[in-house]
This record gives structure tokens, sequence and C-alpha cells, in this order.
């Protein structure tokens, strides 16, 4: 079980205040669409990189629920550092979804100690065609090294991380495997986006490893490709990711209907917006399903808190449940979400409103709803009071 200490409410308070001042200029800063170096640096001041740890009798140190809502109240005000910063959050664990826990304790030590801001995709790789290597590949060199080449396409951070990790392919054995590459080296050029449709903030790019060194202490581990290979407490990988995107989207909604609701307020009306009708119809019906998805990402978020807190004694039954509860989570906010974004711009029409509908589009899933639900319900059908996990354990859940 988590533990959830006083810090935790310290540093939703700090959210608070951070997110009061992004939203002074958020409109301003969306339309430059500069990379995110200022917005950085106001999280680093606030310090709210460093503090997802186990929380310590100090007071130090928060636990993922409290990182949850902290990534969802930034994002309420500026979707685009809140996936940032929520993106960073996921990937400041790899080293404990990977790595052997001696191994993942040094790094996550050096990685506080140094203030470090994570980037990456530890994605599992798809399976590899016949004869071709996928960038980044890693490959050995004189002298018993290890050297990276190859590319990446990045959705955060690009020009602002300390530390990128992502997959790479062993050029040797073909299989991929998760690395820590120092994103300062000269080696490491980047090539960032300017014509994204939403989250223009994020500091999304591409980022090319020349001859990149990277140590043998800088290979986490398998990437996992193979879900039946996979420990549990590294399958939960993607899922926690998926589930912190979905706070991210949920917070953007949610900053969508404040704003709405404040130009409501403050309109001109020829008759007061308590007396339309229409209106009131339309501000419920959204407050309706957004306070459904974020019960449901409520308790996904509590069972992957727990998931996550169980570390390697995980077991495959307690891992489908969180993936299918995480699952769960980002179709109804995505449902939400959608709707949110879309009316708000129909019941404003107001300038700068725009930027919550682009950015969830950007940020949720907008495919086929069938295989989603399909294995939520596979989950359900053969797993849930069954004492066994699904057959589709883990893979499908969240994709």
């Amino acid at each position: 079980m988590e533990v959830i200490t006083a810090a935790g409410d310290f540093w939703r308070r700090v959210a608070d205040e951070v997110a009061d001042d992004l939203a002074v200029d958020a409109i301003d800063r969306e339309r430059a669409g500069k990379p995110p170096f200022d917005e950085v640096a106001r999280l680093r001041e606030a310090g709210l990189p460093a503090v997802l740890a186990p929380p310590a009798p100090d007071g130090r140190g928060m636990g993922w629920r409290d990182a949850s809502a902290v990534v969802r109240r930034i994002a309420a005000a500026d979707g685009s550092i809140g996936e940032l910063l929520g993106r960073h959050y996921v990937l400041s664990w790899s080293a404990r979804f990977f790595a052997a826990p001696e191994h993942a304790a040094a790094l996550e030590a050096r990685a506080a100690r140094e203030q470090w801001l994570w980037a990456g995709d530890t994605a599992a790789s798809r399976p590899l065609p016949r004869g071709d290597l996928p960038g980044p590949t890693l490959t050995p060199a004189d002298g018993g090294h290890l050297v990276l080449d190859g590319h990446r396409a990045l959705p955060t951070a690009v020009d602002e991380a300390d530390r990128l990790v992502l997959d790479a392919v062993c050029a040797v054995t073909h299989e991929p495997v998760v690395v820590v590459v120092d994103a300062r080296h000269p080696g490491v050029g980047r090539d960032l986006s300017h014509d994204r449709l939403g989250q223009r903030l994020a500091g999304a790019g591409a980022v090319r490893f020349d001859g990149v060194p990277v140590d043998a202490s800088d290979v986490l581990g398998p990437a996992g490709r193979d879900e039946d290979m996979t420990p549990p407490h590294a399958a939960l990988a993607p899922h926690a990711l998926g589930l912190m995107l979905t706070q991210v989207a949920l917070g953007v909604a949610e900053g969508a209907l404040a704003e709405a609701r404040d130009l409501s307020r403050s309109a001109r009306h020829t008759r007061p917006p308590y007396d339309d009708a229409d209106l009131l119809l339309a501000y419920g019906e959204l407050a309706l399903a957004l306070h459904t998805a974020s019960a449901v990402a409520d308790r996904a978020t509590a069972a992957m808190a727990d998931a996550l807190a169980a570390g390697r004694g995980l077991d495959h039954e307690r891992c489908a449940d969180a993936a299918a509860q995480a699952a769960m989570a980002g179709a109804v906010t995505a449902r939400a979400a959608l709707l949110t974004g879309e009316r708000v711009l129909a019941l404003t029409d107001a300038d700068g409103v725009d930027r919550f509908w682009r950015n969830i589009l950007t940020l949720v899933d907008r495919g086929p709803a069938g295989p989603t639900m399909r294995a939520i319900g596979d989950h359900y059908l053969n797993a849930v009071g069954n004492g066994s996990p699904s057959p589709l354990w883990p893979a499908h859940y969240g994709e």
C-alpha cells in the first residue's frame, strides 16, 4: 500500500501556485510556440521535477497518487507542461521497471542529487523487419564500450532534458534493451517540431545519436517486448505512462470547462446565464462527464499506486487488474475530454479557447475503441473473480 504523507498536501499546494502562474500567460506562450525553457525553469524553481520518490520519514518525497494530482493540476493550466512533467515522472521510474534494485537505487539517488529532467520513450519495439535494424541501435565498440546511433522521435523536452531513457536494439542480438543516455553529449543532435496541432509547448521533436557512448551501467535491462517473459513489475511501465497521460488529458478538459465557465459568467447576455436553460443543460452534461471520468481515473490511479508499491512482489493478476483499470480510465476520459473540448468551443467562441481542443486531440487516442473494449471485457469475463490473470495479460490493455 502506498504511503500518503503530509508532503503530498504540500506539493499539491505548490502545484496550485505554479499552475496559477502558468495560466496567466498561457494563450500568449502557446501562440509563441517557443521551446519550454522558461516553463521548465518554473518547474525546477518550485522543486517539482525531483519529488516523485518513496515518501521518507522526514517528510521528503511524494507518492504516485500525489504526483498524478500534481500533473493534472498543472495540465489544467497548461497541457503541454502537464505532459512534460507527467512523462518525466514516469520515465524517472524507468530504473525501477527495468533494472536490478541496487542499480535502480543508485541511479535514482544520482538523478535526485543532480536534479535531472527526463525525456524519452520506453514503449516496446515492434517486431524487427528481417534484415533491417530500426534506430536507435546499440553497437559494441573497441575497448568493450557501447555506442548508440540512430534517431528517435520524442514527444517532450527534446531540448531541455538532462537524460533520455529509450529503447535501443542491440546490433548483435537484435534484442531491445532500455538505455539511459546523456542528453547533453555532443553526439546527440536535436530537431524540434514547430508545426504541431496541439501540445505545442511540450518540446517535441527528434533526437539523433551519432556514436554516443553508453556505459554498461546505463543499460537498464531488457525492454520487455515479449509479454510472456516480462515480469509483472516491468509490464506496468506502459500502463503507468498511459494512465499518467490520462491525467493530463483530464486536466486539460477540466481547465477548458473552468475557463468556459468563467467566460460565461462574465459575458454580457440579454438574459443572465442562470436563466438560459440550454446553457445550464450543456454545463450540466459536461460537468457530469468530467466528474465520471475523474472518479474512474482516481480509482485506476489508486490501483496503479498499489501495484507500483508492490514492486517485484507484484503478481500477474494484480498487474492485469491495474492495466485494465488504466485502460478503462483512458477510454472514459477520452470520450469526456473530446466532448468537453468540442462543446467548450461552441459555448464560448472566445479567443484562445481552441488551444484546449487542439491539445485534447493530440493527447487522446482517437482510434477504434473496439480492441480496448474487448480487452477490458476479456479481463472482466475471464479474470475478475476467477483468481487468474486474463489470457490477454498484459500487453493489450491501454493500446
